[in-house]
């Protein structure tokens, strides 16, 4: 009998659905090509536990008169994570499309990202978020390999 009370908690253990989350963020940050410059975005994701999906938006704007591109990026990436604590680090890769223009001339291609980061608690559901990646363009952009860094505030709901 003890078996069969042991198999069943064990059954519904697993049978309970693990409880999921999300979170948005809205960014500032900087991008390092073709010289530093500012980028501003938002990231929006669910996940369970450990493993998590996100979309991500940025725009960084174009100035003609110092050749800077404007690049806008739209990105799905997976997420892996620390389990929820004060610090939860997180590394993330995924893909999806970009668009660079400078003046008339503009490339519109797939591109990929890997990166990671962390989360960290302020005040209830509110937490800073600290970000790195690095973004590989397809295509013909003006700068195949970008990095961006970025600081943002991030709600937990």
């Amino acid at each position: 009998m003890h078996r069969y009370l042991c198999a069943l908690l064990v059954a519904l253990f697993v049978a309970v659905p693990a409880t999921a989350f999300a979170d948005a963020t809205a960014f500032l940050g900087l991008l390092n090509k073709p010289d530093r410059r500012a980028t501003r975005g938002f990231a929006a994701g669910v996940g369970l536990l450990v493993v998590g999906f996100e979309f991500e938006y940025s725009n960084a704007p174009e100035d003609l008169a110092k050749s800077r591109p404007s690049l806008q990026t739209g990105m799905g990436n997976i997420i892996v994570q620390t389990p929820f604590s004060r610090l939860q680090f997180y590394g993330t890769a995924g893909g999806g499309v970009y668009r660079e223009r400078l003046g008339d001339v503009q490339e519109t291609n797939l591109g990929t990202n890997i990166g990671g980061g962390v989360k960290f608690g302020v005040l209830g559901p509110l937490r800073a978020r600290l970000d790195y990646r690095i973004f590989n363009l397809r295509g013909e952009p003006r700068h195949a390999t970008v990095q961006r860094f970025y600081a943002g505030v991030n709600l937990k709901f």
